[in-house]
């Protein structure tokens, strides 16, 4: 068993063991591969490289013109809506003040026509009393012609008549 043991601990070692050759080999390898790139390919990727820095920097930028661009827009339209609120305000204020001056419109007109209905009532009111009162006086001077007719039992002429009437509504007319 110990023989097995041996035998697997020398294939072990074989496994692990260093060779020179292949150090220097691999170094050789790398080396070519190095200088392949190094003088075919880095410079076609360094530009493509360069190429995506500067498509990204430019959508980058072109985002950040957006964003700016947006905000001025917000902006803009916070301008306009705020300038929209005070007009509407303004409206509201002036058809508030126009109908309030409608209002004062209206009742200084309604005033006026009562006023003038009352001028026009004190007017027929005086009218009627003047018809009154000389629709008294010829009663009253009808009155009197019969009463003076009576007392005097004389035949009064119609001149005497006239005068006497005047005279009684002139007195009565000043009482």
């Amino acid at each position: 068993m110990w023989i097995k043991l041996l035998a697997e601990e020398s294939n072990m070692l074989q496994l692990v063991n260093i060779n020179f050759d292949t150090i220097i080999f691999t170094l050789i390898n790398t080396l070519i591969i190095f200088l392949l790139y190094k003088f075919l390919l880095h410079n076609k990727v360094m530009a493509i490289l360069d190429e995506r820095k500067e498509k990204v920097s430019s959508e980058i930028k072109a985002a950040e013109a957006a964003q700016a661009e947006a905000e001025a827009v917000k902006k803009e339209y916070s301008e306009r809506l705020e300038q929209s609120k005070e007009e509407a305000a303004q409206i509201v204020s002036a058809a508030v003040k126009r109908a309030g001056e409608r209002e004062a419109e209206i009742i200084a007109q309604a005033q006026q026509e009562a006023a003038e209905l009352k001028v026009k009532a004190a007017e027929s009111i005086e009218l009627e009393k003047k018809k009154a009162i000389n629709e008294i006086k010829d009663q009253i001077a009808d009155i009197v012609i019969m009463a003076s007719e009576k007392v005097c039992e004389k035949e009064i002429s119609a001149k005497d008549n006239e005068a006497l009437i005047n005279k009684f509504i002139a007195e009565v007319g000043n009482e």
